[in-house]
């Protein structure tokens, strides 16, 4: 294991502790995104770049999406639009931007140097990913899907306003 993986894992080690630490929502997305990012810089070293643009595209793309759209969707009023302005502001993007950077740095430093395995690295090709997650793995693949889906469902009925009803017969009547 060269320095690339140390990089690559100290920046998802700091970043994911910053995800717990963080009090507000945005800025452990943020640090989250950074996470996953390095996560996936860390497959490429590894000789799995089919893997890694995976992490980028379903993880750090659609699944961060999803978790932005919730965190609107659960939107609790207008006390809560000034919040969102006062997170958006470019100070909370410095600690994401210079992870970014540090990983930016790192892949264009892995790219451009000559082609060559370190060690004991073996590329994996799509098929065998395929062939591994929906051979053996379909439970284990079904089952998160699951999982997930029960989350969604569970925090869009958690985060809803319910409208209070109240019957005829129970209102007050001031006669």
């Amino acid at each position: 294991m060269g320095p690339a993986f140390y990089i690559a894992g100290a920046v998802a080690v700091l970043s994911t502790l910053m995800v717990i630490t963080r009090y507000n929502i945005m800025h452990a997305l943020l640090y989250f995104i950074v996470s996953l990012l390095s996560v996936a810089v860390i497959f490429y070293v590894y000789g799995a770049p089919f893997m890694a643009a995976l992490e980028v595209i379903v993880y750090a793309g659609a699944i961060m999406v999803l978790i932005i759209f919730f965190v609107m969707m659960l939107n609790l009023g207008p006390q809560t639009a000034g919040d969102e302005a006062r997170w958006l502001t470019p100070r909370i993007w410095i600690g994401p931007s210079i992870l970014c950077l540090v990983l930016l740095a790192e892949l264009v430093y892995l790219i451009l140097q000559p082609t060559g395995q370190a060690g004991d690295v073996i590329t994996v090709d799509p098929k065998a990913v395929g062939m591994s997650l929906f051979g053996p793995y379909i439970l284990a693949v079904e089952l998160a899907g699951m999982l997930l889906m029960a989350g969604i469902v569970g925090a869009y009925h958690l985060g809803r306003q319910k409208k209070k009803i109240l019957h005829r017969f129970l209102e007050r009547t001031t006669e």
